[in-house]
């Protein structure tokens, strides 16, 4: 689908488990080495829970230098949770999703990672004790990596109390104190990526009572925006090390090595942004068919005047 539209690349990431369920390797030595050259495994938005088949998955990625790519959720302390756990959950009446569900699979997974010396990566961490424990297992030499994204660098578990669904996310919103912890981690190195985890909706899937809602939110638009005004308009990273984050960084994780860097021998894959100028997020002006926006309103920092594919213009704020 990338190659025939030729607008952007596109790197297929394969599931860890059969059906994605938990209990059988997927053929990834298959996928690793079928023409689309998969390195990265993830049961997308289901926790791989079982800790030998997270072993063994390790352990066979591990051949042909791949990644687990774990969603860290125990599932047993996550059944039926609507939102971050806490005052706000209790005063709400809305079943709290603890903190420690996340950081006990980190915990975990950071210490089989480094018993077969293979590859992790966490996605979406949301925690402030979830990146303490990645912290201390890169001081370690534990070969762990970790995202965070937009949304959660920006938002904060507070905004549930308007029970608009917008705000209904997997992992949720959480308090000021992880926002805090998740910039830092992403200024010192802690986190190494800024990643979307774009998820789009029907609008009736939205359109409903919070506990009947869909998780997600869409960010693929916004991703550059929120990043910038979160990170360098704090002052806690530069553009550059921003870029990195977005792009060398991720390359670099999935071992896409004609990507992520403008350099002589890479592909010219990139976009200008002007950073003298502000747009106004409206949901029904995205690119996107789905509208599910947390963003709606908000003057963001940044528009993306131009994309380039491969050294074509692809494109073109405002063209026709």
């Amino acid at each position: 689908l990338g190659k025939h539209h030729g607008v952007c690349d596109v790197f297929p990431i394969g599931a860890v488990t059969v059906g994605q369920g938990g209990e059988q390797l997927a053929e990834l030595a298959a996928m690793n080495q079928s023409e689309a050259g998969v390195r990265i495994f993830s049961d997308d938005g289901h926790c791989v829970f079982d800790p030998l088949v997270m072993r063994r998955a390790l352990e066979y990625v591990k051949i042909f230098d791949g990644v687990i790519a774990q969603h860290a959720q125990d599932p047993r302390l996550t059944q039926d949770s609507q939102m971050n756990e806490g005052e706000i959950s209790a005063r709400l009446g809305l079943k709290g999703w603890p903190a420690v569900a996340e950081e006990a699979i980190i915990a975990r997974d950071v210490l089989l990672a480094e018993h077969v010396d293979s590859r992790l990566h966490i996605c979406h961490v949301t925690t402030a004790g979830g990146v303490e424990i990645i912290r201390s297992a890169k001081k370690r030499g534990i070969k762990v990596t970790a995202e965070v994204t937009p949304h959660h660098l920006l938002l904060t578990d507070d905004l549930a109390e308007s029970y608009d669904p917008v705000y209904k996310v997997n992992p949720p919103l959480r308090t000021k104190d992880d926002v805090q912890a998740l910039r830092e981690g992403l200024a010192d190195g802690t986190i190494d990526i800024v990643a979307t985890d774009h998820a789009p909706h029907p609008h009736e899937s939205k359109d409903c009572e919070w506990s009947a809602a869909a998780f997600g939110m869409v960010g693929l638009e916004t991703a550059f925006s929120i990043a910038y005004q979160a990170m360098v308009e704090t002052k806690l990273l530069t553009l550059t090390q921003l870029v990195d984050r977005l792009s060398k960084n991720p390359a670099e994780i999935g071992r896409y090595t004609d990507h992520g860097s403008i350099r002589i021998g890479a592909r010219a894959n990139f976009t200008l942004v002007d950073l003298d100028a502000n747009w106004r997020v409206e949901r029904l002006k995205l690119a996107s068919k789905s509208k599910n926006t947390p963003f709606d309103g908000m003057v963001l920092p940044g528009v993306i005047t131009k994309t380039f594919h491969n050294g074509a213009l692809v494109y073109e704020r405002n063209s026709k």
